[in-house]
């Protein structure tokens, strides 16, 4: 499960540059730049929670509680049955589920039986989900009875899988919410296996002992397939470890109390910011199924939940929802984001409305999650020419650069290609060595953003490389025409794109949608951007919409908006 063939950051020839000298590390952050990856696996992170505290709770599932110790029998009972069933080192599950206590069991009982999880999106569709299927070769299927019926069914015929499990969101609670579960019954389909009753045929036994290493696949996670064929990201212990030790030490993630789970757990964003750490810290993480903001806010209300990172866009949509008050915040000590980029006005908004700041991380599925983070308590400073808001400081053990087109650093304060490296960066993608080449040479991931740092560490992101922009020869970048737009009153959020221009080339394009009660023209829009840009950067043209294409962890399609 390992690639060989990668050599580690330290041993790739490289003249010293600015990027290789960090001080910001100690100048914001409360721990030194290079510090001890403190355990080999994650399995064995699980196991040193569940010691510290077998009686302490692990997750919160509306009314329903599962401890340290019934969380390690759960997993065990599923770990063994799997075994039982000729699941080896090495094998595949997938997981095919919503935010609920199943997806972490299943997690944990994939490492206990030497295996590797495959998190899949729930609103894959059929094509998707039988191409994620084939092309990690799950042998085993965890689903949603719902998911199953009017999806997977159709599908798993035709891949590797050999054993479907399948449960409930109306599991592991007791409540009846129409807003959540309206119609939701359950419903035993052919062929499949119910989880719970599989996990109490086999609870009381313990799987055999797996020797895991630091260099073996923890799970699977796919790119979002914004820029083609998605590709399974080989997150490997050492990244889980890692990356959960910086959410700890430097986002303060499960120092204060319970982890709220806003990010949906199939995104790395969930997978580390939210499950690795609760493990680790150890803290309780709370589950509500999936995003609906007044059910959110009434799970802030009940929990009291002490941090949780999520990107802006749902933290506006919950500021927006009926019966909204300061107080819904009022227990967190950390709020980070992710996921999609942060406008200094949409930092101020969020500061006036919960009297709480929202720190900015970054990363990508290829960093398991940040490669950047805003140290705890460090606000993220505004680039006075951009206007962008800060991502944060490179992560401990971690060399961000910016490169030009050919790979050479270019001096602080240029643009160019944001190029990471350190223990946080992948393997490389599952069965695909071209790919894993051309966008981690050397082990350094070339991520497609396009950005700089300046003098103190601060990196900036302008935009993804292939959205700019280029009008009479011009380079426009999207995302300042977006931060323009949200500094008008009247709007919620924004997309721009670029669109064929005979005379230009190309010519920019702004996609809008209001906030509730706002009347707003497209000529006004248009010159509010006038007033504030220069003349070839400001939108030709706006097309007001009710809502914006998004992935489902909150990135704007704005590939969708150019056909």
């Amino acid at each position: 499960m390992t690639d060989a063939g990668r050599p580690a950051p330290h041993d790739v020839a490289r003249p010293v540059s600015a990027y290789d000298e960090r001080p910001w590390l100690a100048r914001y952050g409360d721990q030194p730049a290079d510090y001890d990856i403190e355990f080999d696996d994650a399995l064995d992170m699980f196991r040193a929670g569940v010691a510290k505290d077998p009686s302490a709770v692990a997750l919160r599932y509306f009314d329903g509680v599962i401890t340290r110790q019934e969380l390690d029998e759960l997993s065990d009972g599923l770990a063994a049955g799997l075994v039982a069933g000729g699941f080896s080192p090495g094998d595949r599950l997938a997981v095919y589920l919503q935010n609920v206590p199943q997806f972490v069991i299943s997690m944990v009982a994939a490492w206990k039986a030497g295996g590797v999880m495959v998190s899949i999106n729930p609103m894959s569709r059929a094509r998707e989900l039988s191409y994620l299927l084939r092309d990690s070769g799950a042998t085993v299927l965890v689903s949603l009875e719902s998911l199953y019926g009017e999806v997977a069914e159709g599908v798993v015929a035709d891949t590797d899988v050999r054993l479907v499990l399948t449960t409930s969101e109306l599991e592991f609670q007791s409540r009846d919410d129409d807003r959540l579960f309206a119609g939701v019954q359950r419903h035993r389909h052919e062929g499949t296996t119910d989880f719970s009753e599989f996990v109490a045929e086999h609870r009381g036994t313990v799987p055999p002992p797996v020797d895991l290493g630091a260099d073996d696949v923890a799970f699977l996670t796919y790119t979002s397939g914004t820029t083609g064929v998605p590709k399974g990201a080989m997150n490997t212990h050492r990244n889980v470890v890692f990356t959960a030790q910086v959410y700890r030490d430097w986002v303060h993630a499960g120092r204060d109390g319970a982890i709220f789970g806003i990010a949906p757990l199939f995104h790395i964003t969930g997978l580390i910011g939210h499950i690795a750490v609760s493990l680790l810290a150890p803290a309780p993480l709370v589950l509500a199924y999936r995003f609906e903001p007044r059910v959110v806010l009434d799970a802030f209300a009940e929990h009291r939940p002490a941090f949780t990172i999520g990107a802006i866009t749902a933290f506006s949509a919950l500021l927006d929802a009926p019966g909204f008050t300061e107080d819904a915040f009022a227990s967190f000590t950390s709020i980070y984001s992710g996921g999609a980029a942060i406008s200094p006005t949409a930092e101020q908004a969020f500061l006036a409305a919960t009297g709480k700041q929202v720190h900015n991380a970054y990363g990508l599925t290829e960093t398991t999650s940040p490669m950047t983070v805003t140290p705890f308590g460090s606000p993220s400073p505004v680039d006075p020419t951009s206007g962008a808001l800060s991502v944060g400081v490179p992560a401990p053990n971690t060399v961000v650069r910016i490169q030009d087109d050919d790979g050479n650093d270019l001096p602080l304060g240029e643009v160019g290609e944001i190029v990471a490296e350190g223990p946080q960066v992948v393997a490389g993608y599952w069965g695909k060595p071209e790919e894993t080449a051309a966008n981690l040479p050397g082990g350094a991931l070339k991520s497609g953003d396009v950005g700089f740092m300046n003098p103190e560490g601060w990196v900036f992101i302008v935009d993804r490389k292939k959205d700019m922009i280029n009008a009479s020869g011009y380079k426009v970048w999207p995302r300042e025409v977006e931060d323009v737009l949200a500094e008008h009153p009247g709007v919620r959020e924004s997309a721009v794109v670029g669109v064929p221009d005979e005379k230009r080339g190309e010519t920019v394009k702004a996609f809008v949608s209001l906030r509730p009660g706002a009347s707003v023209t497209e000529d006004e829009l248009i010159a509010h951007c006038k007033e504030r840009m220069a003349a070839y950067k400001y939108p030709r043209s706006v097309v007001l919409v009710d809502e914006l294409p998004k992935t489902v962890t909150g990135k704007i399609l704005r590939r969708e908006l150019r056909t």
